[in-house]
């Protein structure tokens, strides 16, 4: 059987479409032969590559988000030690949350502790902070990967890894699809990452002009990478009008982003044929 490979993007709360892809493999009967993820690609990768079904990661996610006392519950968890930390000049320093004890209390248990214990192989990446480049996790722990590929700047504390210090890996390759580039028939490739949004008739205000222009820089990463490589399917679902943090949408985004499933079958029967 030809070998496919999976790319899942960068784009917080937009990347729960990446179930769609999960599902699809799922449904056929097949895996993938190798996933690299970035940012909520590389824990939804994480999830798919510990051997969950699709249904499996939503109903996880839904029992962590689906009862807002049980999602305060988990976050008070998480807490800072130092409360005086947190909160500072009359706000809420959401900057200093650390990532690494958030996804401790939030991922599922079927994600192993180690990359060699996943029954897919997973690549993640990361961008590092001093270094200004892209650094690819394939060993090692799992969860301080995921932290670093996922550590949104301004929202979460960059992780150290290793004695490097990494932030959102959508700083640098929002949709790994050139890592798998040799290593598989076949390659897939799920950009989630959201452009601008709303009345065009209406000037932006600047929080939406200044996350929007975000957004428009890692899609034109994205694009300028899938040019190089014409035979990788690229999908992108539409999720344009949601937020990275918007995880309490979870169920209207995975509505909102229901034909991916049928669009990623069509790929892999072509694929197989």
């Amino acid at each position: 059987m030809d070998k496919i490979a999976l790319a899942l993007g960068a784009g917080g709360a937009r990347g729960l479409a990446h179930i769609h892809v999960i599902q699809a493999f799922d449904e056929l009967g097949i895996k993938p032969s190798l996933i690299a993820g970035t940012s909520i690609g590389s824990i939804i990768g994480a999830a798919a590559g510990a051997g969950m079904t699709a249904e499996a990661i939503t109903d996880h996610i839904y029992s962590k988000i689906g009862s807002p006392l049980t999602l305060m519950s988990d976050m008070f968890k998480v807490r800072p030690t130092s409360m005086d930390s947190f909160f500072r000049d009359g706000g809420l320093r959401i900057g200093e949350l650390n990532l690494e004890r958030i996804l401790g209390t939030f991922l599922p248990d079927a994600i192993p502790e180690t990359f060699a214990d996943l029954s897919i192989p997973l690549k993640i990446t990361a961008t590092d902070y001093y270094s200004q480049s892209t650094t690819v996790f394939e060993g090692g722990a799992l969860l301080s990967a995921m932290a670093a590929s996922a550590a949104i700047p301004a929202v979460f504390l960059p992780v150290e890894r290793d004695g490097r210090f990494y932030i959102d890996g959508s700083a640098t390759n929002p949709c790994p699809l050139d890592i798998l580039q040799d290593h598989a028939q076949h390659v897939i490739a799920i950009d989630v990452s959201g452009g601008s949004h709303g009345d065009d008739a209406k000037r932006p205000n600047k929080f939406d002009a200044m996350y929007a222009s975000s957004q428009i820089m890692q899609m034109s990463i994205v694009q300028h990478t899938a040019s190089n490589y014409p035979e990788t399917v690229l999908l992108r679902p539409p999720v344009d009008s949601y937020r990275s943090l918007d995880f309490l949408k979870a169920k209207e985004i995975l509505a909102q982003t229901i034909e991916l499933k049928d669009q990623v079958k069509v790929r892999i029967d072509r694929f197989l044929k």
